[in-house]
């Protein structure tokens, strides 16, 4: 985030000094307290409506995956542990994932391995639907596609940067993945005998329980319903973001999805709750319909503060307390 901003600023220093601005009336962070105050409160308030009905929709897809496994989870349950998992996102990357599947396993009494599994399985298939939006996105923005990558293929011309697979510290690492599996073929019957072998084991098996809950649901259909609708508001939450905000009113609904599928990867990078990742994306999506950076900057910090700090801390919190309070008789 630090970086992103530093960047953003030297930018717009300069355009300030291109400008003939005074340096002492030239303040990207003054410009972003302004750009917060013109934001349409009413197309924010559809921002957190889409967010908070993707948020159903997942929960409900999470009842799905874990009923074949004979577990009838309580909806208020999968929904604040969902909310908890987002709220821990934002201290340590990942995190959410654990604590999502930790606190619904405490609450309803599961085995955690195959809520993991279940967890797993529900990630994969954000992972076809995200495949899925990008193609959506480059047979209706290729060209806008084809030319961000051909801007930073030439860019990065001339780098000599040494390739991952040639890198002494990966052929280490695979030379003793090498030699550990070989040991553990060879002495496979003594470590069946060990406890925590056989521990792993079981969880392994639970965990693989958890993943084949997706081959024995009842109703598929409503299973893929819920997963377009999961995407479905990611993306209208990306248009009623732009729309709140005057600089980017003006884009499109082909123009939202490719800076959609741009920010989606900036929170798939490992990085606290998109923190960083997802502005300098975003950033480098709207350049390419003419948004200046300082704009831009602008638009991902109103999207990001908006759900994955205020929302986020608000709902976390609140699930933080209440799961206890619901679960009380347990």
């Amino acid at each position: 985030m630090y970086l992103v901003f530093r960047s953003q600023n030297a930018a717009f220093l300069e355009q300030c000094r291109i400008d003939g601005t005074p340096a002492d009336q030239c303040s990207l962070t003054d410009k972003l307290l302004h750009d917060f105050s013109t934001v349409h409160f009413g197309w924010m308030l559809a921002v957190v409506a889409a967010f908070t009905l993707s948020n159903v929709s997942r929960a409900l897809r999470w009842q799905m995956l874990l009923e074949p496994m004979g577990y009838r989870v309580r909806f208020d349950n999968a929904f604040l542990t969902i909310l908890l998992g987002y709220f821990a996102n934002l201290g340590f990357p990942r995190m959410g994932e654990v604590v999502r599947a930790g606190s619904l396993a405490r609450y309803e009494r599961l085995p955690l391995e195959k809520v993991v599994g279940t967890l797993v399985m529900d990630r994969l298939m954000d992972v076809v639907c995200l495949a899925l939006v990008v193609g959506l996105a480059f047979l209706m923005e290729g060209d806008t596609l084809l030319r961000f990558i051909s801007q930073t293929q030439t860019a990065n011309a001339g780098t000599n940067d040494t390739p991952l697979w040639q890198s002494p510290w990966v052929l280490v690492l695979l030379t003793l993945f090498a030699a550990g599996a070989l040991a553990a073929f060879f002495l496979r019957q003594k470590l069946m005998e060990v406890a925590l072998v056989q521990k792993v084991i079981g969880m392994l098996q639970g965990f693989w329980d958890g993943l084949r809950s997706i081959l024995q649901l009842k109703r598929p259909w409503l299973f893929l319903l819920y997963s377009v609708g999961i995407w479905l508001m990611f993306y209208l939450q990306c248009v009623f973001g732009l729309l709140a905000f005057p600089p980017t009113a003006q884009l499109g609904g082909s123009a939202a999805l490719m800076i959609f599928v741009f920010g989606t990867l900036g929170f798939v990078i490992p990085s606290p709750g998109g923190m960083g990742t997802y502005h300098a994306l975003c950033i480098a999506a709207l350049a390419l319909y003419g948004i200046s950076g300082s704009d831009a900057f602008s638009y991902a910090n109103i999207a990001f503060f908006a759900i994955q700090i205020f929302y986020n801390l608000i709902a976390g919190s609140l699930a933080l307390l209440l799961l206890p309070v619901i679960n009380k008789g347990k």
